[in-house]
């Protein structure tokens, strides 16, 4: 990607940052390598995948919707990714952004969000291990708001025989017709079960192995970017049912895998649920709310071109009583301030075409901190992950 091109900030309050703040000064530190941690308190050997600026970003972002806090940046940066799955995954902050993903998945979201306390509480349920991820499925597909999402038979039946199962309606049209006599009351045969209410043909949908391959399937294509065999899916969804709560030792091997390393070289589309809450703790070093992300969301949902719309917010942020940024008297070397950022924002070590473009902006006395964070964060590359 090109050097992002700095642009005019207007004027504004610096403080010392929360979440964006001058490098501390480490002797030979450069970008990317080792810090915080002196060569006799670290491990003679690296650790197996360890969590460079790219990987720790991604994998955050990865499983719980948001980058790293600064705190955690500092505690993990470098550090073996096997120890960080083992504190973050089954976490509940894990499981509700899980969750959040579900019912995007599902379309259950605004006024279609469910409210009851049995899908509310599934983040709390899933990481103390009181029920699976079928169960979990199951929950959601039973829930009044899973049922206004999806009226009438044919829509209902449809959505869970193609979201649900995995199937194409139109190539199985017997089960289609025997799916919605079961919502209507009446009795059949469904997917090889008899059944004779909606609640049957929820139950036998989620019982069917179709459910846990499919699931698996779009798991491991939302994390890894490429599609696994069907040997393996056959495999995990056998492990899934001899134990419903092994899902998370799933992800771990994926994550740990050589695949996850290839699909760091790639780079997508945050969705605008995810850029709200990137950008908030890239910049306040906090989540946003609920109503902050859903009035942004939406406002970016409604556009079929979102990134001009993605500038403004960030622009708008930075020049709020909120976000906080050094003085550019406090940065004692800006070329280190720099190279931080770009590690920070965008999950890797700046080009020295890149640190000497910026620097160069940096040295004029209209450029402000403020100005160079823009930069980045308005930068297309930004808007991927």
């Amino acid at each position: 990607m090109g050097v992002p091109a700095p642009r005019p900030a207007t004027p504004r309050t610096e403080l010392q940052p929360a979440g964006i703040r001058p490098r501390e000064r480490s002797g030979s530190h450069q970008p990317g390598k080792a810090r915080g941690r002196s060569q006799d308190e670290r491990t003679s050997a690296p650790p197996a995948y360890a969590l460079d600026p790219r990987r720790l970003r991604t994998a955050y972002l990865d499983l719980l919707g948001r980058p790293p806090f600064e705190h955690e940046r500092a505690e993990w940066s470098d550090r073996g990714m096997a120890d960080w799955l083992d504190q973050v995954l089954g976490g509940t902050e894990f499981w509700q952004n899980w969750l959040e993903e579900q019912l995007y998945y599902f379309l259950l979201i605004d006024n279609f969000r469910p409210r009851s306390e049995r899908v509310v509480d599934l983040p709390t349920d899933l990481a103390a291990g009181r029920l699976g991820v079928r169960d979990a499925l199951h929950r959601i597909v039973v829930s009044a708001s899973f049922d206004r999402r999806n009226p009438g038979p044919d829509t209902f039946v449809t959505v869970v025989m193609e979201q649900l199962l995995g199937m194409t309606v139109q190539e199985v049209p017997r089960e289609l017709g025997v799916g919605k006599r079961l919502y209507d009351g009446g009795h059949g045969q469904f997917l090889g079960r008899k059944g004779g209410s909606q609640a049957d043909l929820v139950e036998i949908a989620i019982e069917d192995r179709r459910t846990l391959t499919n699931y698996l399937f779009r798991e491991f294509v939302r994390y890894l970017r490429v599609e696994p065999s069907r040997r393996e899916l056959v495999e995990w969804a056998r492990r899934l049912e001899r134990e419903p709560r092994t899902y998370t030792a799933l992800l771990r091997e994926w994550l740990l895998s050589e695949r996850y390393t290839r699909r760091l070289a790639t780079r997508r589309p945050l969705s605008n649920r995810t850029f709200v809450r990137a950008l908030f703790v890239d910049l306040v070093d906090r989540l946003p709310d609920e109503a902050e992300v859903q009035r942004m969301r939406n406002a970016l949902d409604g556009l079929a071109d979102a990134r001009p719309l993605r500038a403004v917010l960030a622009r708008l942020l930075l020049d709020s009583d909120t976000a906080e940024l050094p003085a550019k008297a406090q940065i004692e070397d800006p070329t280190q301030w720099v190279g931080g950022l770009y590690e920070h924002l965008l999950g890797r070590t700046a080009t020295q075409a890149e640190l000497k473009t910026f620097v160069h902006a940096f040295n004029d006395p209209a450029c402000r901190p403020s100005t160079v964070v823009y930069a980045l964060v308005s930068h297309p590359e930004y808007q991927t992950w």
